[in-house]
């Protein structure tokens, strides 16, 4: 562990994006102020390096991969014809030109899905920065611009290709997160979207204790069913929301936060996903983490913790900075790791916090 940190941080020094690329970049971990944890803190690019390029495009995945990344997050949603496909949402009307390619096909409340569509119809879409429903206006202005929709939308076995591509050639081997995306949509729909990512993930060879990948999922039921019935063998992980959003049928967020909650997850998946104000509360007096119930109970429990979506341009309340939000994450709270836009930045700050 002292030799890899000791290469990365030479590789920091001589700002080595490329050189990143041929070594892990993963980061030991012993906090005092939580769970004693051996084990190694991991980046994890939230639809790939989308702070600089659209979400879930090619390109957004080869830069987070260049970044440094330790995995890769895939959302994944179905074509008409079942074909899995990496876009965040079920809708298609925020991130792409379906509304000018496809004006008739929206359905009665006026959204554009992607299970309406073909692949080789969604293979015509150009894909852009994410922008709002009502005014055109781009959610982060600051990102890359929308008018250059120069992107397409992948399908999860092009993705895994890519990623498996780059491992071969760079020697590294970054892993893939694959998200589940409202299962119980897909059922009404008459299709069965876990099953399909599942059989995809054991064909390419995810599908042990040891592969290289974490399927995630808010929908707790259908988590239980990958493991239960579709009997997946590979890492799973319970993503967590609020009650208040809405929850899919059958999950109850209060109810897996607390500590009954998270002992029952512990018998089913290998980590949670929580959302980042569910484990940190913000800072204390002097500075250190809040560290939530939730957190401490998982911790205990031995689950790998990787909330979302740490972002440098939209950072907690308490965070005055990316580092002040890193800190709290690694140093104070020991949390696993951390779903990110800016998985260039959390590298670094690993690089330079080796005992974080």
């Amino acid at each position: 562990m002292l030799l890899r940190n000791m290469i990365k941080s030479t590789l920091l020094a001589i700002g080595g994006l490329a050189s990143a690329m041929l070594l892990p970049m993963t980061v030991g971990a012993n906090n005092a102020n939580a769970q004693a944890l051996d084990q190694e803190m991991v980046v994890i690019a939230h639809r790939g390096a989308s702070g600089y390029l659209p979400e879930h495009t090619l390109p957004a995945k080869a830069l987070a991969y260049g970044m440094g990344a330790d995995y890769i997050e895939q959302d994944v949603v179905l074509s008409k014809d079942g074909v899995p496909v990496i876009l965040h949402d079920i809708h298609i009307d925020t991130t792409t030109d379906v509304t000018n390619k496809f004006p008739d096909r929206k359905r009665e409340d006026g959204r554009y899905y992607a299970i309406d569509f073909t692949l080789a119809e969604l293979k015509t879409l150009n894909v852009t920065e994410r922008f709002k429903a009502d005014s055109g206006k781009q959610v982060y202005a600051d990102r890359f611009p929308g008018e250059f929709g120069i992107f397409k939308i992948p399908t999860l076995e092009e993705e895994i290709k890519l990623i498996q591509g780059l491992n071969h050639s760079t020697g590294r081997d970054v892993g893939i997160y694959p998200e589940i995306k409202d299962p119980s949509f897909h059922h009404d729909e008459g299709q069965d979207i876990t099953k399909t990512v599942i059989t995809v993930m054991e064909k390419w060879g995810y599908n042990n204790p040891d592969s290289n990948a974490f399927v995630q999922c808010f929908d707790w039921t259908e988590t239980k069913r990958i493991r239960e019935e579709l009997n997946y063998q590979g890492k799973l992980v319970q993503l967590l929301g609020e009650n208040r959003w809405g929850p899919p049928a059958g999950t109850d967020y209060d109810y897996l936060k607390s500590e009954d909650g998270i002992l029952e997850m512990a018998r089913v998946v290998d980590g949670i996903g929580p959302w980042l104000p569910q484990v940190i509360e913000g800072l204390s007096e002097n500075g250190t983490a809040i560290m939530t119930p939730t957190l401490i109970a998982a911790q205990r429990a031995q689950l790998k913790v990787h909330p979302y979506t740490l972002r440098a341009d939209q950072l907690p309340k308490w965070a005055g900075d990316m580092k002040i939000a890193l800190k709290a994450i690694f140093d104070d709270a020991g949390i696993d790791g951390i779903f990110t836009d800016f998985p260039d930045q959390v590298v670094q700050y690993l690089a330079r916090n080796p005992d974080a």
